[in-house]
């Protein structure tokens, strides 16, 4: 679901014009719906409404300070993976109370300031992680709660690059190792072990793997409890997958929410959820604008104004998203075959290959469908190409959340040496 349609012959985010906002700001510019975020989070809540819960949102997904706004007004947490992201949720509003902090490389120095902020717990990955913040706890006269990660051996399907459950993989303990883990973080000062940690993946359009992780998740931190460890709560992650393409139909958040009801059963204790990408993909589009038609011996490029350095996931992930133009195609329209592209020097530079699109000539704004996701988190500066504005909207209103920075502004960190001779 998203609040993307054409009105009156052109497509608007809500009741906001996208021709508009291209005219205002430039191409290209990521916009971004608060209807759909805010739908989104009230779908997994009511899903979840029977179990107490803390839906904490994956900042990696979309970190934009106006999103993470948007969101901790509806309740949301926040998880993270470093320091930065930390820092940006509580910006934003959300109580360290709500902050899970993940990652298999934290260091002392974000160790120090989850502990600081006093965060709801620290997902940690291995015994070395968790010895270090042992030390740390202890050397501020704090205690860590923490859950451990698991690894569970589950194959989560989908691309191999979001998979995180398999035991080849980098993330978690495994699976074999656990017990012996858990008794081993008791032990150690300045924590407290309060959870068991399980995530296989991203975009993962079936419940079957979840299942049989949460099952194998649910089954250990029973055992862990007969075994004396004081577990309270589950972390079971996010990675629910949403529809990218026509025809794509992963499960609901409603069949999510009934599945875990059913695995955890009578297990007593907190439930935390990580979604992201199934809150913000589909409340975000990529306007870019065409520049040419370049006509090769077997296709037809239509050359973007937008790059790779600004949506990354098809050059990584070979990731298919709907392209549909702003400009509503009116009866008669030529439907051509183009191979969608970017201006950057890289062959990877493509958004769509062989892509029947109809209507669509040189200066006709796009819109890069769900694109809320890993969209503007995933953009740099390469070819020294400015990051990409970024829009929020909320019904007949827009603001520019984040602007596009000038070259000055793009190159303030750097210096020239003074050699001495």
């Amino acid at each position: 679901m998203h609040h993307f349609s054409h009105r009156g012959g052109e497509l608007a985010c809500e009741e906001v014009s996208l021709a508009q906002v291209a005219e205002a700001v430039g191409t290209p510019v990521y916009v971004y719906s608060t209807a759909t975020l805010e739908r989104h989070v009230r779908v997994i809540a009511e899903a979840m409404h029977d179990i107490e819960c803390l839906i904490a949102f994956s900042v990696k997904a979309n970190g934009n300070l106006a999103v993470l706004a948007t969101l901790a007004a509806q309740g949301v947490g926040a998880d993270v993976v470093s320091g930065g992201e930390l820092q940006r949720a509580r910006r934003a509003g959300i109580p360290a109370r709500k902050i899970v902090f993940s990652g298999v490389g934290k260091t002392r120095e974000e160790m120090r300031l989850g502990l600081a902020e006093g965060i709801y717990q620290f997902n940690v990955e291995s015994v070395a992680e968790l010895r270090t913040l042992s030390e740390v706890a202890c050397d501020m006269g704090r205690t860590a709660s923490v859950a451990i990660r698991v690894n569970p051996d589950v194959e989560a399907g989908g691309h191999p690059n979001i998979s995180t459950g398999k035991a080849g993989d980098k993330f978690g303990v495994p699976w074999d190792a656990a017990p012996a883990v858990f008794d081993e973080a008791a032990r150690l000062p300045g924590l407290s072990v309060v959870g068991v940690d399980v995530h296989i993946g991203s975009q993962i359009d079936r419940l079957a793997p979840m299942r049989a992780a949460f099952a194998k998740t649910v089954a250990l931190a029973k055992s862990l409890q007969e075994a004396g460890h004081a577990i309270s709560r589950l972390d079971l992650g996010g990675g629910l997958g949403v529809p990218y393409a026509r025809g794509d139909a992963p499960a609901s958040p409603a069949a999510y929410a009934e599945m875990i009801a059913d695995v955890i059963g009578d297990f007593d204790g907190a439930l935390v959820l990580e979604p992201g990408r199934v809150i913000a993909a589909n409340a975000g589009v990529l306007l870019t604008r065409a520049l040419y038609l370049k006509n090769a011996p077997d296709r037809t490029f239509l050359v973007v104004d937008a790059g790779m350095n600004d949506f990354l996931r098809p050059a990584l992930y070979d990731a298919h998203h709907e392209i549909v133009p702003v400009k509503a195609p009116r009866d008669g329209d030529e439907t051509r075959q183009f191979d969608v592209v970017g201006p950057v020097c890289e062959s990877t530079d493509r958004f769509a290959v062989q892509r029947a699109l109809t209507g669509v000539a040189g200066g006709d704004l796009l819109a890069i469908m769900s694109t809320g996701a890993y969209g503007a988190a995933l953009s740099s500066q390469y070819n020294a190409r400015p990051l990409v504005p970024e829009v929020l909207v909320r019904g007949q209103q827009w603001h520019t959340v984040r602007r596009r920075p000038s070259f000055e502004e793009m190159i303030q960190l750097e210096t020239y040496p003074e050699w001495k001779s």
